[in-house]
This record gives structure tokens, sequence and C-alpha cells, in this order.
């Protein structure tokens, strides 16, 4: 039986050491070596633990790119993403990183700075020249929808917020219900209306949130008030809260998410409209910072690792095996916390 030396070891270490290497340190054949390092189930575990082992002392480490000449694999998943700023966007990127970690792949974020055709269209350009095995697509804006814009051919692809599940499978938080369960919330207080602060027109999770918030109006006998229009921020939310404010018929307010929620609150604390004394707000995310808003914030939850982590199950489904999936919605759920009451007698 061969021994490996200190002195052969520090060699394989100046040189970059090799399967035969490993090979020769666990004491088994190279085909065993790459068995393990390709992640095939036709060895023992002991045996497995001992090449893990060796490739730990020798510190060796597989060649992904000849690993993928021969699996026609490159582990990595792509991501296009507009803004790394939004609440939402981060979450779920976050869950696909730990999902994908998890399940052997490695990400590739490709940022879009701004949410036009033109932008998108050149993500996609530079995804093409990437050694990705699929991608998952977050962009909140109905850009999938234009002809100009398509993917390489062959590229197995899951979209998370859009409508566009005929052309790709679609994994979305259901913003419909959410928005239903807020609207339905305030108006079982005895509010006679509730009002609405959108998100940007560009956005599906506006629209249909917005969309959601007029049916269930119109279901109840309500009427529907204009719809404020603001972008996600609370700078918005205080913007068009100050208009709010000044409108002593406003009791309750919807608004498309939290931050804006925020903006919301001041403006009518500013105006000196007592919160829920005189008008109910509600948001939506349930960001973490919105039980710390005061009044706590009452808002519908989005559950945004169960987001990510369905994208890549449904990506992977079919890098793997092939099989497409279709529309995936996951649930919300309302928490009522003390920024709603009943209207003022």
């Amino acid at each position: 039986m061969t021994t490996t030396t200190s002195t052969e070891v520090t060699a394989a270490r100046r040189r970059g050491p090799s399967m035969a290497d490993v090979a020769r340190e666990a004491h088994v054949s190279g085909q065993t070596v790459s068995r393990v390092s390709n992640g095939r189930d036709n060895v023992d575990a002991e045996t497995r633990e001992r090449v893990l082992a060796a490739m730990h002392k020798l510190g060796y480490r597989p060649n992904s790119a000849a690993r993928a000449l021969r699996t026609g694999r490159f582990h990595s998943i792509g991501v296009i993403m507009f803004t790394l700023s939004s609440f939402g966007n981060m979450r779920t990127l976050d869950a696909i990183a730990i999902a994908a970690a998890d399940a052997g792949y490695s990400i590739t974020l490709i940022p879009v700075p701004h949410p036009t055709l033109g932008e998108v269209s050149v993500a996609f350009d530079r995804l093409s020249e990437e050694a990705v095995d699929g991608v998952i697509i977050i962009v909140e804006a109905h850009l999938l929808d234009e002809s100009d814009v398509v993917l390489p051919a062959g590229l197995p692809v899951v979209v998370v917020d859009s409508t566009a599940a005929d052309r790709y499978p679609m994994v979305d938080t259901d913003q419909a219900h959410g928005a239903r369960l807020a609207t339905e919330h305030l108006l079982s207080l005895g509010h006679r209306t509730v009002w609405h602060v959108a998100g940007p027109e560009r956005s599906y999770s506006a629209t249909h949130r917005r969309e959601a918030w007029e049916s269930t109006l119109r279901a109840h006998g309500a009427d529907v008030p204009p719809v404020l229009v603001g972008d996600w921020s609370s700078e918005s939310g205080h913007e068009v809260g100050l208009e709010l404010a000044r409108n002593p018929d406003v009791t309750a307010i919807f608004t498309a998410n939290d931050q804006m929620a925020l903006g919301v609150l001041r403006a009518l604390h500013e105006a000196g409209r007592a919160v829920p004394g005189e008008v109910s707000v509600v948001g939506f995310d349930d960001m973490e910072e919105s039980r710390s808003f005061w009044p706590p914030l009452t808002t519908v939850r989005q559950f945004f690792g169960e987001v990510g982590r369905l994208s890549v199950e449904e990506l992977l489904q079919e890098v793997e095996s092939g099989e497409r999936g279709g529309s995936t919605l996951v649930a919300t759920e309302l928490i009522v916390r003390e920024s709603t009451a009943r209207p003022p007698a």
C-alpha cells in the first residue's frame, strides 16, 4: 500500500492537486474519485467520506468546466432583476440564492438599471454569453409581453411577478387575494369605502392589487374612489397622503406596499388626522419594520422566501427533466395590528 508523504502533498498543492493525487491519498481508483466529484450515488458512504477527506486535505477542486463538457450542465442559474432596492425583490433574491446553493447551483445576477425594453433586451443578450443552465426573471413590468424581447432558444425560464405564464412558467404571490383581504377587512370594520394608493402603472403586482381592490368594492356595493399612484417609496406615499389627509371623507386607506403606507402615516400625523381614530391604514408586504411603525401597521404578508424557493424548484425541474411547469401562486395572509379600527361615529 502506498502512502502520500508530506512532500508529495506540498508538491500537489504547489502545482494544483489532480484527481490522481486524490486517488492515491484515498487509496481508491481515479474512476471512484470521478464518481464522487460528479455526485454519483454508486459509491458507498465510507469510501465517499474517505475521498472527500482526501480532497479537503489536498485542496482539490473539481474542474467545473470539464464537468460541464461531460454532463452538459454548468450548475449555475441566471437571475435577471430590476432594482435591488425594493424589499420584496431582495427577499426573493435571498431565497433564490439559498435554494440554489442547497441544490448545488450558483447564481449569476444581471441587474436591469431601468425597466425599459432596451435595458431588458441588453440583459438577455448578456445572459446568452453566460454559462447558465436556466434563468429566473424578476422584472415587475409589462416588458415580457413585448415581441422584441426574446430569450436564447432552449434555455429554461421561470418568471416571478408576471402574467407571462403562457410563454414561461410563473411563480408569484397571490396578489389579488391579498388585496381582497385588505379591502374586505376595512369594509368589515364599517368603513363606507376604501381609498387606494397604487404602485406604478407598469407593475404587474400593482395592477393585480388595484384591480382586486376595485372589484371587491363593487362586489360589496361600495363607491370606488379615484386611485392615487405612487412609486413604491415612502416619499411618494407621503405626497399622496397629504392629498388624502385634506379630504374629510377619507376614513380608510389601502396602500399597495408598506413603504408607501409609512409615508401616508406621516402625512396623516402632520395633518392632525389620528390613526386609527379618524383614518385606518392597511399596507402590503409585512416588511419587518411594519410592526414598529406608529401605530403598528395592519398589512398583507407575502411569503417571499416561498416564492424564491419555488422558482428555483420549478426551474431545476425543467433543467433536469425537461418538464415545464405552469403557474404557481403563493397564498397571502392578513396581519391585523393597531393601524385599523372602526370609523369615527
